[in-house]
């Protein structure tokens, strides 16, 4: 049977962590489940949280960062430690549903895809309705990747992304922080892997509930889109 392993990077979400630990754990996958937590050096007890919830999950690996590194330094120390034939990557903060995650995945068990990416303006369901300079800056990344990559993506900013394992171990993660959305997807498209999109729902959040990116990493993402794409080659 094949295995999934969802990677779950985490910065202070301790008031999320365990309810999100039991919905990704409540999931008929099809296939064999192993659950992966970075705490990203948390100063709120997430870690001491993830470390509780691993004794009482035997599928369930916790890693720690002693101080903050970023999201996509997390990502590449859980996507080492995965044993899964197919890799994805589920935020701790319950923006995303992990019930959404076997359409996502069932591409790849039925090898039609190697990667999969969510896309929250595909979706028909639920989308909670936040900021519209997000959006407008999501779109114009998406758009600007687009046409470098030549895809025809319409969410590189989504969390939702979906590998099979071939793929993570063909790439160098580079970014630390929120650079690793436009760094994965330049270089998946430079692989000429078979990616795909499926609409997926998001609960998003505010700042005062605690979402953390911001303006400096919506420079950050174009910086790095040019960079990837036009100027890196591993």
């Amino acid at each position: 049977m094949m295995k999934l392993s969802v990677v779950i990077p985490v910065y202070n979400e301790s008031g999320t962590l365990e309810n999100l630990i039991q919905r990704v754990s409540a999931v008929d996958y099809g296939c064999e489940l192993e659950i992966v937590i970075v705490d990203d050096g948390s100063q709120d007890g997430s870690g001491d949280i993830a470390q509780s919830l691993s004794s009482r999950h035997g599928n369930l690996v916790f890693l720690r960062h002693e101080k903050n590194a970023g999201k996509g330094a997390a990502l590449r120390t859980g996507f080492a430690r995965a044993s899964g034939d197919i890799v994805i990557v589920q935020d701790a903060d319950l923006e995303y549903d992990p019930r959404e995650i076997p359409s996502l995945i069932e591409l790849i068990l039925d090898d039609i895809a190697d990667v999969v990416f969510g896309s929250r303006f595909l979706s028909r369901g639920p989308h909670r309705v936040l900021y519209y300079r997000h959006y407008l800056a999501n779109r114009m990344f998406t758009t600007l990747s687009n046409l470098l990559t030549n895809l025809n993506l319409t969410d590189i900013e989504v969390c939702y992304k979906a590998f099979r394992r071939e793929v993570l171990e063909s790439i160098r993660i580079q970014e630390e922080r929120f650079g690793f959305e436009p760094e994965i997807t330049a270089k998946v498209a430079k692989g000429n892997w078979r990616i795909y999109e499926v609409p997926i729902s998001y609960y998003g959040r505010t700042y005062e509930e605690g979402k953390k990116i911001g303006w400096r990493d919506g420079v950050r993402a174009l910086y790095c889109i040019l960079k990837y794409n036009l100027f890196a080659r591993g």
